[in-house]
Protein backbone atom coordinates (compact mmCIF):
# COMPACT_ATOMS: atom_id res chain seq x y z
CA UNK A 1 0.00 0.00 0.00
CA UNK A 2 2.83 2.11 0.67
CA UNK A 3 4.58 1.74 -2.79
CA UNK A 4 1.03 2.40 -4.85
CA UNK A 5 0.75 5.82 -2.17
CA UNK A 6 3.80 6.48 -3.09
CA UNK A 7 3.39 6.17 -7.21
CA UNK A 8 0.34 8.21 -6.87
CA UNK A 9 1.89 10.71 -5.27
CA UNK A 10 4.67 10.88 -7.52
CA UNK A 11 2.44 10.91 -10.78
CA UNK A 12 0.70 13.52 -9.17
CA UNK A 13 3.59 15.71 -8.99
CA UNK A 14 4.65 14.85 -12.36
CA UNK A 15 1.42 16.17 -13.70
CA UNK A 16 1.37 19.07 -11.35
CA UNK A 17 4.56 20.16 -12.47
CA UNK A 18 4.61 19.76 -16.09
CA UNK A 19 1.27 22.03 -15.78
CA UNK A 20 3.40 24.75 -13.88
CA UNK A 21 5.97 24.73 -16.34
CA UNK A 22 3.72 24.68 -19.35
CA UNK A 23 0.99 27.56 -17.25
CA UNK A 24 4.54 29.44 -17.27
CA UNK A 25 5.72 28.81 -20.73
CA UNK A 26 1.82 30.39 -21.99
CA UNK A 27 2.24 33.63 -19.25
CA UNK A 28 5.45 34.38 -21.42
CA UNK A 29 4.22 33.82 -24.17
CA UNK A 30 1.24 36.17 -23.84
CA UNK A 31 -1.44 33.10 -23.99
CA UNK A 32 -3.33 34.26 -20.63
CA UNK A 33 -6.64 32.12 -21.20
CA UNK A 34 -4.45 29.09 -21.57
CA UNK A 35 -2.16 29.88 -18.77
CA UNK A 36 -4.83 30.46 -16.57
CA UNK A 37 -6.10 26.83 -17.97
CA UNK A 38 -3.27 25.40 -16.91
CA UNK A 39 -3.37 27.37 -13.27
CA UNK A 40 -6.53 25.53 -12.22
CA UNK A 41 -5.46 22.14 -13.03
CA UNK A 42 -1.92 22.62 -11.83
CA UNK A 43 -3.39 24.00 -8.33
CA UNK A 44 -6.00 21.08 -8.19
CA UNK A 45 -3.72 18.10 -8.81
CA UNK A 46 -1.10 19.35 -6.05
CA UNK A 47 -3.72 20.20 -3.52
CA UNK A 48 -4.75 16.42 -3.70
CA UNK A 49 -1.03 15.36 -3.67
CA UNK A 50 -0.48 17.87 -1.18
CA UNK A 51 -2.86 16.25 1.18
CA UNK A 52 -1.71 12.88 0.56
CA UNK A 53 1.43 14.16 2.14
CA UNK A 54 0.52 16.28 4.77
CA UNK A 55 -1.85 13.13 5.83
CA UNK A 56 1.25 11.05 6.54
CA UNK A 57 4.46 12.90 7.90
CA UNK A 58 5.98 9.82 9.14
CA UNK A 59 6.32 8.51 6.21
CA UNK A 60 9.65 8.73 3.65
CA UNK A 61 8.87 6.80 0.71
CA UNK A 62 6.15 9.66 0.25
CA UNK A 63 8.45 12.58 1.08
CA UNK A 64 10.85 11.28 -1.67
CA UNK A 65 8.09 10.01 -4.04
CA UNK A 66 6.54 13.79 -3.78
CA UNK A 67 10.71 15.28 -4.55
CA UNK A 68 11.23 12.75 -7.36
CA UNK A 69 7.87 13.52 -8.94
CA UNK A 70 8.71 17.92 -9.15
CA UNK A 71 12.03 16.88 -10.10
CA UNK A 72 10.81 14.55 -12.99
CA UNK A 73 7.61 16.90 -13.78
CA UNK A 74 10.69 19.71 -14.38
CA UNK A 75 12.48 17.78 -17.17
CA UNK A 76 9.31 16.70 -18.38
CA UNK A 77 7.32 20.05 -18.91
CA UNK A 78 10.45 21.89 -20.37
CA UNK A 79 10.53 18.66 -23.01
CA UNK A 80 6.79 19.56 -23.54
CA UNK A 81 6.88 22.99 -24.07
CA UNK A 82 10.08 22.75 -26.37
CA UNK A 83 7.99 19.64 -28.43
CA UNK A 84 4.88 22.02 -28.38
CA UNK A 85 7.08 24.94 -29.46
CA UNK A 86 4.09 27.78 -29.24
CA UNK A 87 5.13 30.99 -30.57
CA UNK A 88 8.01 32.16 -32.78
CA UNK A 89 11.36 32.85 -32.74
CA UNK A 90 13.53 35.82 -34.59
CA UNK A 91 16.31 33.73 -36.44
CA UNK A 92 19.20 35.79 -37.30
CA UNK A 93 21.62 35.06 -40.39
CA UNK A 94 25.03 36.70 -40.75
CA UNK A 95 26.92 36.30 -43.83
CA UNK A 96 29.78 38.69 -45.78
CA UNK A 97 28.22 40.57 -48.03
CA UNK A 98 29.80 38.97 -51.03
CA UNK A 99 27.64 35.57 -50.50
CA UNK A 100 24.62 36.53 -52.33
CA UNK A 101 21.38 34.25 -52.51
CA UNK A 102 20.63 33.76 -48.48
CA UNK A 103 18.06 36.16 -48.76
CA UNK A 104 16.16 34.66 -51.92
CA UNK A 105 16.51 31.33 -50.86
CA UNK A 106 14.65 31.90 -47.53
CA UNK A 107 12.13 34.05 -49.71
CA UNK A 108 12.02 31.10 -52.52
CA UNK A 109 11.43 28.76 -48.97
CA UNK A 110 8.33 31.19 -48.20
CA UNK A 111 9.93 33.15 -45.23
CA UNK A 112 9.48 36.72 -44.83
CA UNK A 113 13.06 38.15 -44.33
CA UNK A 114 14.58 41.56 -43.88
CA UNK A 115 18.03 42.44 -44.66
CA UNK A 116 20.38 44.95 -42.94
CA UNK A 117 23.27 45.74 -44.18
CA UNK A 118 25.94 45.74 -41.87
CA UNK A 119 29.93 46.61 -40.98
CA UNK A 120 31.59 43.40 -39.37
CA UNK A 121 35.15 42.92 -38.30
CA UNK A 122 36.36 41.38 -41.02
CA UNK A 123 34.63 43.59 -43.56
CA UNK A 124 30.86 43.90 -44.59
CA UNK A 125 28.07 41.58 -43.64
CA UNK A 126 24.68 41.05 -44.46
CA UNK A 127 22.26 40.29 -41.40
CA UNK A 128 18.99 38.23 -42.94
CA UNK A 129 16.15 38.35 -40.12
CA UNK A 130 12.99 36.26 -40.24
CA UNK A 131 10.13 35.74 -37.19
CA UNK A 132 9.66 32.32 -37.98
CA UNK A 133 6.82 29.86 -35.87
CA UNK A 134 9.19 28.14 -33.28
CA UNK A 135 8.48 24.31 -34.47
CA UNK A 136 9.88 26.14 -37.95
CA UNK A 137 13.31 27.39 -36.71
CA UNK A 138 14.99 24.25 -36.36
CA UNK A 139 14.55 23.18 -40.12
CA UNK A 140 15.46 26.63 -41.27
CA UNK A 141 18.51 26.74 -39.20
CA UNK A 142 19.63 23.29 -40.64
CA UNK A 143 18.82 24.31 -44.37
CA UNK A 144 20.46 27.87 -43.65
CA UNK A 145 23.55 25.75 -42.30
CA UNK A 146 23.57 23.56 -45.64
CA UNK A 147 23.53 26.34 -48.25
CA UNK A 148 25.97 28.53 -46.31
CA UNK A 149 28.17 26.68 -43.70
CA UNK A 150 29.73 30.18 -42.67
CA UNK A 151 27.02 31.91 -41.69
CA UNK A 152 26.42 32.62 -38.11
CA UNK A 153 23.36 32.02 -36.86
CA UNK A 154 21.31 32.99 -33.92
CA UNK A 155 17.91 31.90 -32.66
CA UNK A 156 15.83 33.85 -29.80
CA UNK A 157 12.47 32.92 -29.08
CA UNK A 158 9.89 36.08 -29.29
CA UNK A 159 7.69 37.49 -27.05
CA UNK A 160 4.78 39.08 -28.44
CA UNK A 161 3.75 42.56 -27.53
CA UNK A 162 0.25 43.37 -26.45
CA UNK A 163 -0.76 46.82 -25.13
CA UNK A 164 -4.11 45.45 -23.07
Amino acid sequence: MLLLSGALIFSLRVVDVSLGALRISMIFRGRRGLAGLFGFFESLVWLIAASLVLGKLDNPIQFIAYASGYATGTMLGSTVERWLAIGDAMVRVVTPAASQGLTSLLRDAGHYVTVVNAQGRDGDVQVNLSVVPRRKAPRLMAMINQAYPEAFITYEETTPFRLA
